[in-house]
C-alpha cells in the first residue's frame, strides 16, 4: 500500500501555490482536485505532468463535485454535468493519471414526484462515463458518500444494488473511510465489497459530521482499519484527505504501516 496525499487541503489557494507544494511533497501518490481554483485545463495539465515526471509522482484525480449532479432530472443540467465530468476524464488521460474518482448523483427537491428516475439517470450517466474512460484508458472509481447529504449511494446496501444493476462493468470503489465512519459502515464496506475497492480516502471524524480531521483526531480505529485492508490484500493508495494536520496525518500513517 502506497501513501498518498489529496491536495484538497489547499484547494482555497491559487494554482501556482499548488505547483509549489507538489515540488516538495514527500509521498508517492498525489490526488489532484479538478475543481475550484485548481480546475484542470490543457495548460495546467502540461505543467502538472512535468512535475509528476520530474518527481516520480503517481497522479490520481478527484472529479469536480461542486454543483455537479449526473442524476439531475433536468436534461440540460445533466448534460452539462456530464460534459464537465467527461472533460475531467480527458484531461486526466492527458495527465497520465492512474485513477479518476467521482461522486454519485444526488436526489433533488422533486425526486419524490418521480420514484426511481434519479437512480436510473445516475446509472445511465455512469455508463457514459465508463464508456469514455475505457476509450481513454483511465480507470475510474465511484466514491461512497456520507449522511445527511442527499446522494444516491451512501450505504453498503446502496452500493450492492448499484453494482448488481451495473453488471460486469469495470468500475472501482473509492472507499472514503471518513464518510463510511459517519454511516457506521467502515468494515461492512471492506468485507462486503473487497474486490471493488480500488482506492481509499483517509480522514477522521467523530461520526457526526464530514469534518475531514487529521488521522487520529476522531474516533476511527486506525490500526484496526489498516489490519482490515491488509486482510483483503488491498494494494492501492492510502490517500490522506485531511484538511488540517496533514503532515501529522502522514507521519501517523507511515508509523502505522511500519507496525502493522
Amino acid at each position: 500500500m502506497k501513501i498518498g496525499l489529496s491536495m484538497l487541503f489547499i484547494l482555497g489557494q491559487p494554482f501556482p501555490y499548488l505547483l509549489r507544494e507538489l515540488r516538495k511533497v514527500e509521498v508517492e501518490n498525489i490526488e489532484l482536485v479538478d475543481d475550484g481554483s485548481h480546475a484542470l485545463n490543457s495548460r495546467r495539465t502540461r505543467a502538472l505532468k512535468g512535475i509528476a515526471e520530474d518527481r516520480g509522482l503517481q497522479m490520481t484525480v478527484h472529479a469536480p463535485f461542486a454543483d455537479v449532479n449526473p442524476a439531475s432530472s433536468d436534461h440540460f443540467l445533466r448534460r452539462a454535468a456530464l460534459r464537465r465530468l467527461k472533460k475531467s476524464i480527458l484531461l486526466s488521460s492527458d495527465l497520465g493519471a492512474h485513477l479518476w474518482t467521482f461522486h454519485p448523483g444526488l436526489q433533488t427537491g422533486i425526486s419524490h414526484f418521480y420514484p426511481g428516475l434519479d437512480w436510473n439517470l445516475n446509472l445511465e450517466s455512469v455508463r457514459e462515463l465508463l464508456g469514455l474512460s475505457q476509450q481513454c484508458g483511465v480507470k475510474i472509481a465511484i466514491e461512497n458518500t456520507p449522511d445527511p447529504f442527499p446522494f444516491l449511494l451512501k450505504s453498503v446496501k446502496d452500493f450492492l444494488r448499484f453494482y448488481e444493476s451495473l453488471g460486469d462493468a469495470d468500475l472501482g470503489l473509492t472507499l472514503d473511510v471518513g464518510h463510511a465512519n459517519i454511516n457506521g459502515q467502515v468494515y461492512e464496506f471492506i468485507t462486503s465489497l473487497p474486490s471493488r475497492i480500488a482506492h481509499t480516502h483517509l480522514h477522521d471524524n467523530v461520526g457526526d459530521f464530514d469534518s475531514h480531521l487529521g488521522v487520529g483526531s476522531g474516533n476511527i480505529d486506525w490500526p484496526k482499519l489498516i489490519g482490515a485492508l491488509r486482510k483483503i490484500d488491498y494494494i492501492g493508495a492510502l490517500v490522506v484527505e485531511s484538511e488540517k494536520n496533514v503532515d501529522e496525518s502522514l507521519q501517523k500513517l507511515k508509523k502505522l504501516l511500519s507496525e502493522y
